[in-house]
């Protein structure tokens, strides 16, 4: 799993001025930052902020990256131009990435009480409406306008923006934490300490701001640090960091008979929360104070009452319909999954045809690439990103409900360990975890899943990248112990349309 991916993409209680009598004077020009990850250069971004003839102010954030993936250097670019009206409303969002394989651009325009929004991924163009969005000037420059207004420890300042790659409005609320004293540009200012949280995503970040208002450093969920440098220094991006390597829970000792093992338990440290605590019939999770016991178990498909296709439970359809980045309903797709399963209606055995056409048939290439199923069909190689994206894409537009699990699972090797890992959920008339990049229906008992669903999901994992460890047990857990209904934090239904 590329941890880009998830990267890639992030009512004021005090008193602002408003847009109508802001002077944006003090806020044009550039400011450069590097871009460091787990404490190695990574990349640097530009932040740039200009008025155009019309009047209208323009916020750009341009962000390359140079990634190592398991030794092989990548180029990856993000780069977002939000535009509002003299007035700070929401003109119109443009986002633009590129990564080793391929370009997608996602392009909002503000009509009237909706944004229409036209993503292209994996050559396909999709057209998209939403409620107009909250987000004014106001929330692009908060922190500046914030800080500037002098507010004092314990202020807090609610915002949205809308986040084109995870198609939502984002809602999220900053505190001032502190104030101190720091030398800044060879003289004593003072600097804004600001703890921001993002609803939903369960991301935190920690800001420091100069009373003028610019940024000087910005660190994400204790992984990712964007830090004001000048543009000479944020551009060097000379590192040696492998981000396979640097992100995986090296073990002292590998875990004999992976893959066939009957029973796993695990006792895993670090920031775990209920959110990302799953329990389902092959995995149970408990969260002891700041531990959380693991414990797994090999699925015995044969005790299943498989469903047959066509499936007629709205609730359970809600699982094939296309989005972005898994375009179901794209003909491409849907002709290479009838040519897949062919006549077979039992989902299980339709879900191993797919399985073992995709893991035969895709080459494995370790990318940073952001990955949809089409961009997948078209080029069959990848990590398990493009693996999972692809099974996802080719069984939504089978009729048969799946949606993407992501988390940890054991590698062997010199640093055996647990390394973060995409995978799919298929409905058999339970949720069965399938890893198309393993060719395995049910998954081995080493699969930890920690998120499941889209890229906005996904994201929860992000505060957990580098900052785990993992033990293993020796005494298997007793499943009568665990309750019949077991409420699973991690899980949530897809949102009502």
């Amino acid at each position: 799993m590329t941890k880009w991916q998830i990267m890639a993409g992030i009512i004021m209680t005090c008193s602002l001025v408003t847009a109508e009598t802001l002077d944006i004077t003090p806020y044009l020009g550039d400011n450069w930052y590097g871009l460091y990850f787990n404490g190695e250069k990574v990349g640097y971004l530009v932040k740039r902020i200009t008025v155009n003839e019309r009047e209208e102010v323009e916020v750009l954030e341009d962000a390359r990256f140079r990634v190592t993936m398991s030794g092989a250097k990548q180029g990856m670019s993000i780069m977002t131009k939000r535009s509002y009206a003299k007035d700070g409303k929401l003109l119109s969002i443009d986002m633009e990435m590129q990564d080793p394989a391929q370009s997608s651009s996602f392009h909002a325009l503000v009509q009237g009480d909706e944004m229409v929004m036209k993503s292209a991924l994996g050559g396909a163009v999709r057209e998209e409406s939403f409620p107009r969005p909250q987000e004014s000037l106001n929330d692009a420059l908060r922190d500046a306008l914030w800080i500037r207004s002098n507010p004092e420890p314990g202020a807090v300042l609610n915002f949205s923006v809308f986040e084109p790659m995870y198609q939502k409005e984002v809602m999220g609320m900053s505190r001032i934490a502190g104030v101190e004293e720091r030398i800044f540009n060879g003289v004593s200012t003072k600097i804004y300490e600001v703890h921001s949280v993002l609803d939903l995503m369960d991301i935190e970040s920690t800001s420091f701001v100069a009373e003028d208002g610019t940024t000087v450093e910005d660190l994400v969920s204790d992984v990712f640090t964007m830090r004001l440098e000048p543009e000479d220094s944020a551009k060097d991006v000379d590192y040696t960091v492998d981000t396979m390597v640097s992100n995986a829970v090296i073990l002292p000792e590998g875990i004999s008979d992976a893959r066939s093992r009957p029973w796993l338990r695990l006792r895993l440290t670090g920031p775990l929360r209920e959110a990302h605590l799953f329990n389902d019939i092959r995995q149970h999770m408990a969260l002891l104070d700041d531990q959380v016991d693991f414990y797994a178990e090999k699925t015995d498909l044969s005790l299943l009452d498989i469903p047959t296709l066509p499936l007629e439970d709205p609730e359970l359809l809600r699982h094939t319909r296309p989005s972005a980045y898994i375009q179901s309903d794209d003909p491409r797709l849907i002709e290479k999954a009838r040519e897949i399963v062919g006549d077979e209606t039992n989902i299980l055995k339709a879900s191993q045809k797919i399985c073992s056409w995709v893991y035969g048939n895709m080459k494995s290439v370790y990318s940073a690439r952001l990955s949809n199923a089409l961009d997948a069909l078209e080029s069959l190689e990848g990590d398990c990103t493009e693996y999972t994206v692809l099974f996802v894409g080719l069984a939504c537009a089978a009729g048969i409900p799946a949606k993407i699990s992501a988390g940890l699972i054991y590698v062997e090797g010199a640093r055996p360990g647990f390394y973060f890992h995409q995978w799919a959920t298929v409905w058999m008339g339970e949720w069965i975890d399938v890893d198309p990049a393993f060719n395995q229906i049910p998954v081995d008992v080493t699969h930890i899943k920690l998120a499941e669903g889209d890229l906005f999901r996904q994201a929860r994992i992000l505060p957990l990248i580098g900052r785990l460890a993992i033990s293993l047990q020796d005494e298997p857990l007793n499943r009568e112990e665990i309750p019949d209904d077991i409420e699973n934090a991690g899980e949530e239904s897809l949102p009502e349309e």
